[in-house]
């Protein structure tokens, strides 16, 4: 992991490029350095922050865009930072709201070969290139979720959260999943298929809550968030 400058490109040495003649111990020491350069970052946060999911693909604009701003921008105006998966979409929304809301909005990117690009409105923004260092910086430098709707790499990181929390390996935080329709069926199915299986228990579905408007779920978060005192607003 590095942290980039403006304009310019991770670079690696030829041989590392070479899949053929990197080693397993490179890569160790790889991953050991993003996950060092990552604790270093972010633990020097100032205040907690609320991690947002969701999808890269959804554009500027549309009904879950807009959603997702609003809620980062109230956050951010109550004194929490926001933290992204850095790229397009929902991410792009979410570290928006925060922009504008004044405060701090990173965005923790991974570069992928379609899709995710860096967005411009991060001002934490870190480069991965590991999916699984990634997400443990999603979750040890949060202390509440927000889901809103996405594709697989969303649906990842909401069940590592709710994982988390069904095993006792963290403390319990908020979950929230925004968006009543479009859960109706993933929550359905865990009810009727896992739940009538015996594979989940029925305090396992209350780990998460499901909202729908952005007041509601920027209410439900603070509600349940570690107590700051706002920052004053300018004049």
């Amino acid at each position: 992991m590095r942290i980039l400058q403006p304009g310019k490109k991770l670079q690696e040495p030829e041989h590392i490029l070479d899949s053929t003649k990197s080693s397993n111990s490179w890569r160790m020491f790889r991953i050991m350095a993003e996950f060092v350069d990552g604790f270093d970052l972010l633990s020097r946060l100032e205040v907690p922050s609320v991690t947002i999911y969701g999808s890269a693909r959804l554009a500027p604009g549309s009904h879950y865009y807009l959603m997702t701003e609003r809620v980062a921008y109230d956050l951010a105006k109550a004194g929490y930072g926001i933290i992204t998966g850095g790229g397009p979409g929902i991410m792009e929304a979410a570290n928006k709201g925060a922009t504008e809301g004044g405060g701090i909005s990173v965005g923790l990117n991974i570069e992928l070969p379609h899709e995710q690009m860096p967005n411009t409105y991060t001002t934490v923004p870190l480069e991965f290139k590991h999916f699984f260092v990634r997400k443990v910086m999603f979750m040890k430098y949060a202390t509440g979720f927000i889901c809103m709707p996405g594709g697989f790499g969303s649906l990842d990181e909401l069940f590592e959260s709710l994982t988390l929390i069904q095993t006792k390996r963290t403390k319990p935080f908020p979950v929230v999943l925004v968006g009543g329709k479009f859960w109706s069926g993933l929550v359905n199915w865990l009810k009727d298929t896992l739940l009538a299986n015996g594979t989940i228990a029925k305090e396992d579905l209350s780990i998460f809550t499901i909202l729908d408007e952005p007041r509601e779920v920027v209410d439900y978060i603070l509600a349940r968030m570690p107590k700051i005192d706002p920052p004053p607003e300018n004049h």
